[in-house]
């Protein structure tokens, strides 16, 4: 196990000293190459949003730094040589930012955060801004018409944001909606949006997308992650950088099904990556903390923490216009899995958030599946395609047995101190929802153990 430190520089000329610690090792991220450009797309997205009036406070430029060295660390340090215990790595990060006094007031909150999301333990440090960069934001131009974005939304191409942005579209709002690319989602951000732009061609709202890579950024001698666990953090980051250029207090909205958002552990043996807490209720409410500490004008929430998939889908506000682009979302953990039968990229059918969209999705799914009938033959609990299925059953079986448990469930994955008791109650009888949800899709699905 090692201690790893990672610290921002903008340019060669940037020499600040970064003081290491005993038996920390140390891993430069730089974020500028030439000139006075960002790196990891940063510059590119203002560059986009200045085009549609929105330009970030710096602030918001800080926040997007921080998700990158947050990003970079997650995903470039790996938990089985790094751990003592195969997942709890020890990670700092030295940020870059405008102002150190105000967020070194947000430090015990950001740890906080950021522990309750990975896993791990970070200890954040901020220095100022090397001479040239106290003002990164383009200038803002005198104008008299501002922004006409009224909220911002994630639209990650899967099928609960395509919801989330349906929902806000037929209310008439003025949604920029916020992705973060990448190579299984980026052909589903791009064709969603360009459908929902024919379908409502009279709306002025817009799409941001980032690029967040890290090419050719390697920590020495140690191998990459592939838990991600911190993804939220950027997603959630790239939409507050976006609605700090609104002149005016926004919302964020985070579209996620309860069930997905609580992720209560389906077994007792589903731990580490098996339980993300990327929209957990107590995550999203430490964020509210945080955007409070910077004196940052904005909220978010998501509207569907109530609601199953399945009602979520069931209440769209456009079910036809859903209905056709439902085969074009993308929802599945792990869509390089049918290689082997020489499948293209494709939702395998198997993983959790394939079963969830099955269950959602029953009688209307024009999604193709490369394990496309779960009932045909047994499934194997001791390869992938059957682990799900049978964490399900068990959950599914635990709960017909005694619903009164999903109350003491539904706090396994986090506190929930900051919900009422009536939301407690909300929060367990959507856990049972979901399940049940799981149960019909499941009805008459066999395993077998090899």
């Amino acid at each position: 196990m090692k201690r790893h430190l990672i610290f921002g520089r903008f340019g060669v000329s940037d020499r600040a000293r970064i003081p290491v610690a005993e038996g920390e090792l140390a891993t430069r991220l730089q974020f500028v190459v030439t000139r006075r450009r960002l790196e990891h797309d940063i510059s590119d997205a203002l560059e986009t949003l200045a085009k549609l009036g929105v330009y970030p406070s710096e602030i918001g430029i800080d926040l997007l730094v921080l998700a990158a060295h947050v990003q970079a660390a997650d995903t470039r340090i790996s938990r089985d040589s790094e751990s003592q215990d195969g997942w709890t790595r020890e990670i700092r990060v030295i940020v870059p930012v405008s102002d150190p006094a105000t967020w070194n007031e947000s430090v015990p909150l950001l740890e906080r955060l950021l522990n309750f999301l990975t896993g791990d333990r970070w200890t954040v440090g901020f220095r100022p801004r090397p001479q040239g960069f106290e003002q990164i934001t383009p200038q803002k131009p005198a104008r008299l018409i501002p922004p006409p974005f009224d909220s911002l939304s994630l639209f990650s191409g899967g099928l609960d944001s395509l919801i989330g942005a349906i929902d806000l579209l037929e209310q008439d709002k003025t949604p920029l909606l916020i992705s973060h690319a990448d190579p299984t989602t980026s052909k589903s951000q791009k064709l969603l949006f360009e459908r929902l732009k024919e379908k409502y061609s009279k709306q002025n709202f817009d799409h941001l997308r980032l690029w967040i890579t890290f090419r050719g950024f390697k920590v020495r001698g140690v191998k990459p992650d592939t838990t991600t666990r911190s993804r939220s953090f950027l997603f959630f980051a790239a939409g507050v950088f976006a609605g700090t250029g609104l002149d005016k207090p926004f919302t964020l909205t985070v579209p996620e099904n309860g069930l997905i958002a609580l992720n209560v552990p389906l077994d007792p043996l589903r731990l580490g990556a098996f339980s993300t807490r990327t929209t957990h209720p107590f995550y999203i409410a430490r964020w509210n903390e945080l955007l409070q500490a910077l004196r940052v004008s904005g909220h978010i929430e998501n509207p569907y923490w109530d609601k199953t998939k399945g009602e979520m889908v069931a209440n769209c506000e456009n079910a036809h216009l859903l209905g056709a682009l439902v085969p074009h979302s993308f929802s599945c953990s792990s869509p390089t899995k049918g290689r082997w039968q020489h499948h293209s990229r494709e939702h395998c059918g198997f993983c959790l958030p394939c079963l969830i969209r099955r269950a959602a999705l029953r009688g209307r799914d024009a999604t193709s599946y490369t394990l496309a009938n779960l009932s045909a033959r047994p499934v194997d609990t001791n390869k992938a395609e059957g682990k799900q299925i049978r964490s399900f059953q068990f959950a599914i079986q635990r709960i017909s047995q005694n619903p009164s448990l999903a109350r003491l469930l539904i706090h396994k994955p986090g506190p929930l101190s900051d919900e009422s008791a009536a939301r407690q109650a909300a929060l367990a009888d959507v856990y049972r929802r979901g399940l049940g949800e799981l149960d019909v899709l499941l009805a008459g699905v066999r395993t077998t153990r090899t």
